[in-house]
């Protein structure tokens, strides 16, 4: 476990009000939990933020698989980056669609890059690309 240094935060009563407001419908443990929380988000969106910034990301996809060339067309784009796909999950929603999952590591301005080449493929209905970590935003 790593270790942990305190150091203290002066707030307004209504702002510490919201705050703990906040850690109850999250359901932190303490305070600190959320503090942690926050900040690492914070750091990791900047490091998503910064193009050359190495990241982990998830990018969600949901497409007809029976649109002509589609399949195909997805498959060579993940193979074309090969360097940034981690790993693929391929869920059947129904008869029509599909929903895949692709773990992605590297250069934030690269993900963004080969997110914006999936997600416009016609037959694909819907993208969603979410910045997981950054190497900045993880305790060691």
């Amino acid at each position: 476990m790593s270790q942990v240094v305190r150091f203290s935060v002066s707030l307004e009563p209504e702002l510490l009000e919201d705050f703990d407001r906040y850690c109850r419908a999250r359901h932190y443990p303490t305070r600190s939990e959320a503090v942690r929380h926050l900040i690492r988000e914070k750091l990791t969106q900047e490091a998503w933020e910064a193009d050359e910034q190495e990241v982990t990301a998830t990018l969600t996809l949901v497409y007809d698989h029976h649109r002509s060339q589609l399949v195909s067309k997805l498959l060579d784009l993940q193979h074309h980056h090969v360097e940034q796909v981690v790993s693929t999950m391929h869920v059947h929603l129904d008869h029509h669609r599909c929903l895949e999952v692709i773990v992605l590591r590297g250069k934030a301005g690269r993900l963004r890059q080969m997110a914006d080449e999936l997600q416009t493929l016609k037959g694909v209905y819907q993208g969603h690309l979410v910045v997981a970590s950054s190497k900045t935003s993880l305790p060691a």
